[in-house]
């Protein structure tokens, strides 16, 4: 599974308390006033390219007082650490910096699996050093999942099935990854989007499901109505824009042979269902009037 998309739609869903998170100790002067913007990457892909670096997520914090310079954070996740390459990460770090004309910046790599991974990339010759970078790791399995449990980020409590924990604290863990989501986020699309979120990297088993299902009853009776209720609005959706796309056409196909509908024929095509809709396409491909297709 590629896991890069999911993470980059969480940071941008919630790109404050990412940064809150990953790379707490350079987030903490945010205040009130800060504005987090992702920057627009589609720039960079021309002569960047590549997996890692298109993947990435930069955000430039603004202070609305103006009293602090914009900073740029670089958020990217690895799931498998012997696949990230230092030096990939510094070029475009450097690459980045130029194109925003920026000198403050801050490298994030979140670490979805345990394994060892470089620190720092120093080049250099005869004991000098000319070029010295490093980045700020979020080794995510290294994390406590205990110590977030209750946690007030939902960040945090989303990825509580990716910190460490033990096999038969599955079941908990996910259950209050469930409750943050529940809690923290008002919106129900929200809501649905995460709980696939969470289902991925927990991978409960049926017995863990209906453990769960017990021990956490509330969180799961209001889970399993929210999908229903979107499902159904889905499908409801679904119909409505079929519908459209049928009024369109014959209202297109009547107009290109009979010209200017009266106001009368216009109120019942907008009035018909998907089935009326579809009966009187058919006859509008062989009626030589109107009323061959209505009458």
């Amino acid at each position: 599974m590629d896991h890069d998309p999911n993470f980059k739609n969480l940071i941008l869903d919630y790109p404050r308390q990412a940064l809150e998170l990953f790379a707490a100790a350079h987030a903490a002067g945010l205040d009130a006033g800060a504005v987090v913007t992702p920057v627009r990457q589609e720039q960079l892909q021309a002569h960047l390219g590549g997996r890692y670096r298109e993947l990435d997520v930069p955000l430039l914090v603004t202070w609305s007082n103006g009293n602090r310079d914009a900073i740029v954070f670089v958020l990217e996740e690895e799931t498998d650490p012997r696949r990230f390459s230092v030096r990939r990460l510094a070029h475009y770090c450097l690459d980045l910096t130029e194109l925003l004309e920026t000198d403050r910046l801050v490298p994030v790599v979140i670490f979805l699996r345990a394994g060892a991974f470089p620190r720092e990339l120093v080049l250099g010759h005869d004991g000098e050093d000319f070029l010295s970078f490093h980045y700020l790791a979020y080794a995510l399995a290294s994390v406590p999942a205990r110590d977030h449990l209750e946690s007030g980020n939902i960040v945090a409590r989303l990825n509580l099935p990716n910190m460490a924990h033990r096999r038969e604290e599955r079941v908990e863990v996910y259950g209050f990854a469930m409750r943050g989501l529940r809690q923290l986020e008002p919106s129900s699309v929200r809501r649905r989007k995460y709980i696939d979120f969470i289902d991925i990297y927990a991978g409960l088993d049926d017995t863990e499901r209906a453990r769960w299902q017990t021990e956490f009853a509330e969180e799961a009776e209001e889970m399993t109505r929210l999908s229903e209720r979107l499902l159904t609005e889905g499908r409801q959706e679904g119909v409505e824009e079929v519908r459209q796309q049928l009024l369109a056409r014959l209202t297109g196909q009547l107009t290109r042979r009979f010209g200017a509908l009266p106001d009368s024929v216009s109120a019942r095509i907008e009035a018909a269902d998907t089935d009326t809709l579809l009966g009187w396409l058919e006859r509008a491909a062989l009626a030589d009037s109107l009323r061959d297709v209505f009458d």
